[in-house]
C-alpha cells in the first residue's frame, strides 16, 4: 500500500483584467505539485493567462519515501524560476494589469486613468568652458527690494490624470550642465532649459526687451500683452511675499540669486505649454514662469547655450507643484542621468514611473526650503569617517540638486578626502590643469576612471537605519566623483562646501547623481533613488503574484 503522505506545494495565479477594459473579467488559475498521485486536474488555461499548468502534468508513479526525492527537487526548481520570472515582471512589465490589496488597490483604482510625462537627456556638443567652481544653482528668489521668497511646498491635490517624460541633454565633463526641450506658445515653439531640482521658478530669456541676454539656441520668448501676470495672482504673491504686495502695479516683477553670485531678473508670465504623455495623448496646460530680461554672472555667459532654468523644487511655484494642483499630475518628479561618459538621461513628471520596488527611501526635512533637503548620520572615504565640523551626533544636511554640476561637501571632509588622496603616491598632483581644482598625472596614459579606480574609495553616507539594524546608504563610487580632463588628468569632483557659502552642507550635485533614478516625491515628503543604467524609462504597470 502507498503511503498516503503527500508534500503538496501549490501555486495560484490571479490576473486581473486591464484597466481600461474592465470587461475582460479576470481568471484564476491553480495547480499544485505532489510527489504522489495526485487526483487534482488542472484548469483549462485561458489566453489572458500567464502560465500553463498543463506542462507539468504527468503519469501516476510511486512516491519515493527520500525526503528530497529528483521529482520533488525538479517541481522546487521550476517554482523557483517561476517565482524569480513573476519578480522581474513585478519590477519591469510595462503591462497594464495592475493588483495590490487594501487602500493602494483603492488608490491605484482611482488613478487608473493616469499617464506620464516623459522628458529625455542628451549629450551636448564639447567645447564648453566650465564654470570657475562648477555649475550651482541653489536659488533664492528675491523682490527688488530684497525680501526673501517665502518657500512653502505644496499640498497634494485629489484628482491627477496624466504624467510625462522629458529626454535630457548634457553631461558633466566638459558640459557641465543637463537640459531638457520644452515647448511654450501658440503655435508652440521649443525652448532649451537647464534641470533643476534646486530652484523654484521656471524661466525663458525674454524680449521685454531683453537687458542682458545670452545667445541662446533659440529665438528669445516675447510675451503677448495679455500674457503678463497681475501682481494680485497668487502665484505672484508667493514668489514675492505679501509684505510686497502691490495694488497699483501693472506687473509681477521678481530677481533670483544663484549660490554661484548669478542672477536673473524678470517679470512672471503666463501661457501655454505643450506636452506629450507616455501615451502618446497631447497636452495643452497652462503655467507661470518667469519672462527673464536681465541675466548677470554665469548665466549670461551661458556656457551651455540654453535658453533658462526648469524650476523644479517643491515651491508652489515651481513647474511640478503647479501642474500638481491643476491636477494634472501627482507631486512627484524623477531623473535618471546615465553614467556614461556621453552623457544622456531622462526626467519624468507623475508617479507613472516610480518603482514599486527596490526603491531606498528618506524623508525629507520640512520647513528648512522648498529645496530637497534631507540629513546624514555620518560620511565614510573608503574605512574612514570623515568629519564633518559638526557637535557630538549633529545631523549633516544634504542637498540633492541636479543644477549644481559637481558635489559640494563640508569644509572638514573634503580636507579628509584631499588629504588621503594627496598620500597617494601613484598620483602627483598637475597645477597646470585648471579644468577643476584638483587634478592628478600618473605616469601610465589615462582614457576612463578605470584606468585609476583602484586607487580611489567609494564615499559612502549614512542615513538613518532601517528596520533597526539595516544601513540606510547613498554610496557614491569613484566614477560618481571623477572626471577624466582634456590633458589626460583625473579630476575630484568634489569642491568644497565654503566655497559657496555651504561650509556644513553636502551638495549632490550632476557628477553623483549619476547612474541612479533619483526621485522627489512631494506628496509623502521624500526622496529615493535605486540603480538604473538610465537608457529607457519603465512604466510601474505590473502583474503582481502572491
Amino acid at each position: 500500500m502507498e503511503p498516503n503522505n503527500p508534500q503538496l506545494h501549490g501555486v495560484v495565479i490571479i490576473s486581473l483584467p486591464p484597466s481600461d477594459d474592465p470587461s475582460k473579467g479576470k481568471t484564476i488559475t491553480a495547480f499544485t505539485l505532489s510527489d504522489g498521485d495526485s487526483s487534482f486536474t488542472p484548469p483549462p488555461s485561458t489566453p489572458s493567462a500567464a502560465f500553463s499548468p498543463s506542462s507539468f502534468s504527468q503519469s501516476p508513479s510511486t512516491p519515493r519515501p527520500s525526503l528530497f526525492s529528483a521529482k520533488k527537487a525538479i517541481y522546487t526548481l521550476l517554482a523557483a524560476v517561476f517565482i524569480a520570472v513573476s519578480m522581474y515582471g513585478c519590477l519591469y512589465s510595462e503591462l497594464p494589469v495592475q493588483l495590490l490589496s487594501g487602500s493602494e488597490l483603492g488608490e491605484e483604482m482611482r488613478k487608473n486613468d493616469t499617464k506620464s510625462f516623459l522628458l529625455h537627456l542628451y549629450p551636448k556638443e564639447r567645447g564648453r568652458i566650465l564654470r570657475e567652481i562648477g555649475d550651482v544653482k541653489l536659488a533664492q528668489a528675491k523682490v527688488r527690494d530684497g525680501i526673501e521668497e517665502r518657500k512653502t511646498r505644496s499640498d497634494s491635490t485629489g484628482l491627477v490624470n496624466s504624467s510625462t517624460v522629458f529626454p535630457i541633454q548634457g553631461n558633466v565633463y566638459p558640459d557641465g550642465q543637463y537640459y531638457t526641450s520644452i515647448f511654450v506658445g501658440n503655435p508652440p515653439r521649443p525652448y532649451y532649459l537647464d534641470v533643476d531640482t534646486g530652484s523654484d521658478l521656471t524661466w525663458i530669456q525674454c524680449d521685454a526687451p531683453c537687458t542682458n541676454c545670452a545667445k541662446g539656441p533659440h529665438p528669445l520668448y516675447k510675451p503677448a500683452k495679455g500674457k503678463i501676470v497681475p501682481p494680485r495672482d497668487s502665484l505672484c504673491q508667493e514668489l514675492q511675499g505679501n509684505q510686497n504686495y502691490c495694488a497699483t502695479c501693472r506687473q509681477c516683477d521678481y530677481e533670483i540669486e544663484y549660490a554661484d553670485r548669478s542672477s536673473s531678473v524678470g517679470v512672471l508670465a503666463r501661457d501655454e505649454m505643450h506636452l506629450i504623455t507616455s501615451d502618446g495623448d497631447k497636452e495643452k496646460l497652462s503655467f507661470v514662469f518667469g519672462c527673464a530680461y536681465d541675466q548677470r554672472g554665469q548665466l549670461l555667459a551661458s556656457p551651455a547655450k540654453t535658453d533658462g532654468i526648469l524650476g523644479l523644487s517643491g515651491a508652489r511655484i515651481s513647474l511640478p507643484s503647479q501642474l500638481a494642483n491643476q491636477g494634472v499630475i501627482s507631486n512627484i518628479i524623477g531623473h535618471c542621468i546615465t553614467s556614461e561618459p556621453s552623457g544622456g538621461g531622462y526626467l519624468f513628471l507623475g508617479d507613472d514611473y516610480v518603482p514599486r520596488w527596490g526603491v531606498t527611501w528618506v524623508s525629507t526635512l520640512n520647513g528648512l526650503s522648498s529645496l530637497y533637503h534631507t540629513s546624514v548620520q555620518k560620511m565614510r572615504f573608503g574605512n574612514q569617517e570623515l568629519s564633518t565640523g559638526g557637535q557630538g551626533n549633529k545631523l549633516i544636511q544634504v542637498i540633492f540638486d541636479s543644477g549644481s554640476s559637481y558635489t559640494y561637501f563640508p569644509h572638514d571632509a573634503y580636507t579628509n578626502i584631499v588629504s588621503s588622496l594627496k598620500s597617494i603616491g601613484s598620483l602627483v598632483q598637475d597645477d597646470s590643469d585648471k579644468t577643476l581644482p584638483l587634478c592628478w598625472k600618473t605616469d601610465f596614459p589615462i582614457s576612463s576612471i578605470n584606468d585609476v579606480k583602484k586607487y580611489f574609495k567609494p564615499v559612502t553616507l549614512h542615513f538613518a537605519n532601517r528596520w533597526l539594524f539595516v544601513p540606510t546608504t547613498y554610496i557614491i563610487p569613484p566614477e560618481g566623483y571623477l572626471i577624466i580632463s582634456e590633458k589626460g588628468n583625473v579630476c575630484l569632483g568634489i569642491f568644497d562646501g565654503m566655497d559657496v557659502q555651504h561650509g556644513s552642507t553636502i551638495i549632490l550635485g550632476d557628477i553623483s547623481l549619476r547612474g541612479k533614478l533619483v526621485i522627489y516625491d512631494n506628496e509623502q515628503n521624500r526622496i529615493g533613488w535605486v540603480q538604473s543604467n538610465c537608457v529607457k524609462p519603465q512604466k510601474t504597470n505590473f502583474p503582481f503574484l502572491f
